[in-house]
């Protein structure tokens, strides 16, 4: 499918088709990132939520180790 890349205001733009968004499943007003990969102009899909493994398996960690920590004295009848 071929389509022109047209001025808006400041910018230069260019439609997608309905056909394209349906196959992508993008809908109006859904976040994309728009990048340069081999110099190839690539529209990626912002993912909404990302699971709990996909979250973990970003995360470097680094020099991070967790500890107790005090909360003081209590004031009241807290327990712990």
């Amino acid at each position: 499918m071929y389509t022109t890349i047209q001025k808006w205001g400041n910018s230069q733009a260019i439609r997608l088709p309905k056909a394209i968004l349906e196959m992508a499943e993008l809908h109006e007003n859904d976040k994309v990132e728009i990048k340069v990969q081999d110099g190839n102009l690539v529209i990626v899909p912002v993912k909404k939520h990302r699971t709990l493994e996909e979250r973990i398996a970003e995360y470097s960690g680094g020099d991070y180790r967790c500890s107790e920590w005090d909360t003081g004295k209590t004031v009241a009848e807290e327990v712990f």
